[in-house]
């Protein structure tokens, strides 16, 4: 008889199904509807129906029948200590450009563990290469309709793609994406590109090879390789230049045009480092089709810079309404100064809103500091692999103002830990100011910036509408 597993819950959302239902942390779930729940994709196809049984078994041991009747979809509002309610599936790639394989060694261990899991694909929209899903994964991708699916390509060139992924298995693993498309699941692409490997005529063959799978497949974004200071052993990689970056761009751009006048959809898209190494402006808004690409770093500063300028609107409107409703000048954050620490990469753009506020806010003082990487090597450029130590080494003895903000990429997900284990914590007395950890948008960033709460804003205009209604901007 085949073994019934068990799942505890891990957190039970307020106001949610569970909650009603006197479900608790602890608490172990045994079966729905009479049948084992193997893993998370069973999980979510089970719970989907609008009568549901559920057999929990308390902490204290007891076991408890529940009947639900719900709507169809509608979560119970379950969080397990397990978030895939199954083990976790290492990568069976050995890639040239993988990289993992290139982190400095006494790094904690859970940084060198390679997933290739479709149910994150699902989860938490990683990017799996198909070659670690048998037939049943796919068949029950299909079936549950679990989309998107986000998948790394690299190249559609099957013998190339066995020889980037050191899987003999690696090109016929492409197959699966053929039937996600015959069976319509949604599907996005990325490729991580390698200088002379899979660019130029190979980058375009898979271009093309890849559209034919529209409108299934959404969107596929093209990144440069990330090469550290520590490939000692591994396959020789070389970076990409100005010129270089400037090839790849006319390649999509080209691509882009073609596919949108034909099929509506720019699809493939280049992620932002690639405009940034060549010193070219980024692409309006309405190019990215709707942004399906950000994990990938493909819109971001774009994205960002309007997020920004319509917080900073929303700001002066509110202003105004202070200044209306006080009969004077309405001003905020006067005299603030903080400091802000970033990657190479992203320090010109950070500086230029941190400019375009200092206009609009006289009187707040903005220093925009970029963080060299020290520790994974300088062709590392971005903020969301920076280091404590290479923060403290580099702005020690600095006169840093009131707040040091740093973007909440650089931090373990929901923890305020580095890479490097250092903590936020441990960094503020290092340098002796607070650190503020600041979200990844436009408006978060102008709110830490001016040292302002969202009720701030609101209370600004509701005064201001309550005092005149027919003139509050």
């Amino acid at each position: 008889m085949k073994r019934i597993r068990e799942h505890i819950i891990k957190a039970v959302e307020p106001g949610s199904i569970a909650e009603e239902l006197e479900l608790a942390p602890g608490d172990v779930l045994v079966s729905v509807n009479g049948q084992p729940v193997g893993d998370v994709l069973d999980y979510h196809y089970l719970i989907n129906e609008e009568y549901l049984e559920l057999l929990v078994r308390r902490a204290d041991g007891e076991e408890w029948e529940l009947e639900i009747e719900k709507e169809y979809e509608e979560d119970l509002g379950i969080e397990f200590e397990n978030g895939l309610m199954d083990d976790y599936r290492s990568c069976s790639n050995k890639c040239i450009f993988c990289f993992i394989d290139q982190l400095p060694k006494g790094m904690r261990e859970t940084l060198y563990f390679k997933d290739d899991d479709s149910r994150l694909s699902f989860l938490q929209g990683n990017y799996v290469t198909l070659t670690n899903m048998g037939d049943e994964d796919v068949e029950r991708i299909i079936t549950y309709r679990l989309e998107p699916v986000n998948i790394s390509f690299h190249t559609m060139n099957p013998e190339l793609r066995c020889r980037m992924l050191q899987n003999r298995f690696a090109g016929d693993a492409l197959k699966k994406a053929e039937r996600f498309y015959e069976a319509g699941i949604r599907m996005n692409g990325q490729i991580v590109l390698c200088k002379g490997i899979n660019d130029g005529g190979e980058l375009e063959a898979s271009i093309r090879e890849l559209s034919r799978y529209l409108p299934y497949l959404q969107s596929v974004s093209v990144v440069p390789v990330g090469l550290t200071d520590h490939r000692e052993g591994l396959y020789p990689l070389e970076p990409f230049t100005r010129e270089d970056a400037g090839e790849v761009l006319d390649l999509i751009h080209g691509w882009q045009e073609k596919l949108y006048r034909e099929q509506g959809t720019h699809f493939i898209h280049a992620g932002d480092e690639w405009y940034l190494m060549a010193g070219r402006e980024l692409p309006e808004a309405e190019n990215y089709d709707g942004y399906l690409q950000l994990e990938n770093g493909v819109g971001m500063v774009r994205l960002f810079r309007e997020e920004t300028e319509e917080a900073l609107r929303e700001y002066q409107k509110a202003q105004a309404g202070t200044a209306a409703v006080a009969g004077g000048q309405g001003s905020a954050g006067t005299g603030r100064k903080v400091t802000i620490a970033t990657g190479m990469l992203a320090a010109p753009i950070l500086r230029e809103a941190a400019d375009e506020i200092s206009a609009a806010c006289p009187g707040v003082e903005i220093q925009v500091i970029p963080v060299e990487n020290r520790f994974f090597g300088e062709q590392i450029t971005v903020a969301g692999l920076l280091t404590g130590q290479d923060i403290k080494e580099q702005l020690s003895g600095r006169e840093l103002g009131e707040e040091l903000l740093l973007t909440e990429n650089m931090f373990r997900d929901g923890e305020e830990v580095f890479l490097d284990d250092m903590t936020a914590e441990e960094l503020s007395g290092a340098l002796q100011v607070p650190v503020t950890i600041v979200k990844s948008d436009g408006k978060a960033f102008l709110m830490a910036v001016l040292g302002l709460k969202e009720e701030d804003l609101k209370a600004a205009g509701t005064a201001c509408r309550a005092k005149q209604p027919y003139e509050c901007p």
